[in-house]
């Protein structure tokens, strides 16, 4: 592909790399012949929701940590780069992609996790912004449906013609998600907004390292 005069929203980047084999190799294994944009690009999201694990424990806020392969090669990811991914598997096939942030207070996560951010408010949460139809459409792929139903969370449904965001409530009518702040949308990750909000409110975000997230569910999942 010619990316020399791409609009910036089809172009690749250190981390939406959708050149990368591996990008390549999950775009392709997820498409139906002679689907619409549109059909095409609600196929991409479930394949990246539920085929990706969600884990916010392996923070890297690098070009290489953040890269849609990068996502791929672990099989699993948080919110910023869940959304890089489904980015890149939508520009490979030409659909025009960007990248939102915004700020939201999250009333459920695991103990280790609020302990390690010193706060409910994550900053510079992920989403994906598709251009479909003729208009922008906002699709969040972070969590998996199966982290969903352990938490009794809605699982978010995309069709590619209504914004995708947080429920403000859980299954049970318990508050999930509040939305304080959007931050704009990017033809590229904001590399160093993120990075300097990380050091300013997340100092010790580090006492995730070692740490199984998937373990941590559970265990919070059977106390309740």
């Amino acid at each position: 592909m010619n990316t020399k005069n791409l609009n910036p929203s089809l172009a690749p980047t250190p981390c939406i790399d959708f050149e990368h084999p591996a990008v390549a190799a999950f775009t392709d294994a997820h498409l139906a012949d002679g689907s619409t944009q549109r059909e095409q690009a609600v196929k991409l999201y479930y394949a990246v929701r539920d085929l990706i694990r969600y884990d916010p424990y392996g923070i890297s806020i690098s070009a290489e940590g953040l890269s849609a392969s990068r996502v791929l090669q672990d099989s699993s990811g948080w919110c910023v780069n869940k959304a890089v991914l489904l980015a890149a598997v939508c520009r490979r096939v030409g659909i025009p992609a960007r990248l939102g942030y915004a700020d939201v207070r999250n009333h459920l996560s695991t103990e280790r996790l609020r302990q390690s951010m010193g706060s409910d408010i994550f900053r510079y949460h992920g989403y994906t912004a598709l251009f479909l139809d003729g208009k922008w459409v906002k699709a969040t792929p972070a969590f998996n449906l199966s982290l969903c139903e352990r938490f009794d969370l809605h699982p978010l449904e995309f069709d590619g013609t209504r914004d995708s965001i947080y429920h403000p409530f859980d299954l049970h009518g318990n508050q999930h998600m509040e939305y304080l702040k959007f931050h704009g949308e990017y033809d590229d990750v904001p590399l160093k907004d993120i990075q300097q909000a990380f050091e300013t409110y997340y100092p010790s975000v580090n006492v995730l390292e070692g740490a199984s997230f998937e373990a941590d569910v559970a265990e919070e999942t059977r106390s309740q």
